[in-house]
């Protein structure tokens, strides 16, 4: 946190370990004016112009004892606004109890926003899949199968094709708001991908900075899996599966493999297809009841 939001530490370095565990931030107005009830200790504790001045006011003693119960042993920082000065009461505190103090450069709206975008950031709920993420047209399509039934492939032929690799073999997910999933490669494989026969290709030196990006949201599951003669695949595009990803649940689409099929660019037009239906245009629902109404017109016109 000192360094993605550029903080400055003044005091407190022995509990620089301490784990931060929500997002939420608290503002210790009501507890600098001697309310701890409901004090959310577990809380960043972020102190602006207006608790500070307000600080100010109290008599030497209400100050110490403020300050000492603000320096609880479960919080996990107090974070100052605008480059404050940081009093002498609370310095003294957060050095006994190893709570860890901090300055920012920022106004105290502005640093809380940036605190609680980049806390939700890190402690959204994560996991790891097995497949292949690529940026088609804008849409973040995860390609699951089997191994070796040919994503790896299929994605570098969507890069060849002017896609974009996000993350090949691991894709870590992350889930930062109840229907956004975000994906990303392990710092160890980020920019690689894996072709049997072949070995490890870095997609950036070969296809240059335009055919990689480090995230993406992911809304489109494409699921490979080898061709079954027994089985019925779907040929109107009607149906709809879902493959559920932590709380969230994505459109799956399942394409079965076998020679002669370009899987790159049956992917392709699925995640355009899929743009399509967010657009409100679905062209499988527009066949059926195109071909709903002929049927009721020849049966009308048989009676």
């Amino acid at each position: 946190m000192l360094e993605n939001l550029d903080l400055e530490l003044v005091s407190g370095e022995d509990g620089i370990h301490r784990p931060i565990t929500t997002s939420d931030l608290s503002r210790p107005g009501l507890e600098l004016a001697g309310f701890f009830d409901y004090y959310p200790k577990e809380r960043v504790q972020l102190l602006g112009m207006t608790e500070l001045t307000f600080f100010q006011k109290l008599r030497s003693d209400e100050k110490l004892e403020r300050m000492e119960r603000l320096c609880d042993d479960r919080t996990p920082a107090i974070v100052i606004s605008r480059e404050l000065e940081v009093p002498e009461e609370l310095i003294e505190a957060s050095e006994r109890h190893a709570v860890p103090v901090m300055k920012s450069k920022l106004t105290t709206t502005r640093l809380s926003s940036k605190l609680t975008n980049y806390l939700e950031k890190m402690l959204a709920p994560t996991t790891a899949v097995h497949g292949v993420l690529v940026d088609i047209y804008g849409v973040g399509v995860l390609i699951t199968g089997q191994s070796g039934v040919g994503k790896s492939e299929a994605a570098l032929d969507l890069v060849k094709r002017g896609h974009r690799l996000v993350a090949d073999d691991c894709v870590e997910i992350r889930q930062e708001d109840n229907d956004t999933l975000v994906g990303s490669a392990p710092e160890l494989i980020e920019h690689l991908l894996e072709i049997r026969g072949l070995g490890i290709i870095n997609i950036m030196t070969l296809f240059g900075a335009s055919a990689i990006r480090s995230t993406k949201r992911i809304t489109l599951n494409v699921h490979l899996e080898l061709w079954n003669s027994k089985k019925q695949y779907d040929r109107l595009g009607i149906e709809e599966d879902k493959l559920k990803i932590i709380d969230t649940e994505i459109t799956k689409i399942t394409l079965p493999v076998r020679p002669g099929r370009n899987i790159a660019v049956i992917i392709e037009v699925a995640a355009m297809n899929f743009r399509l239906k967010r657009l409100g245009i679905n062209t499988a629902k527009e066949f059926t009841d195109k071909l709903a109404n002929v049927i009721s017109e020849r049966d009308t016109d048989f009676i």
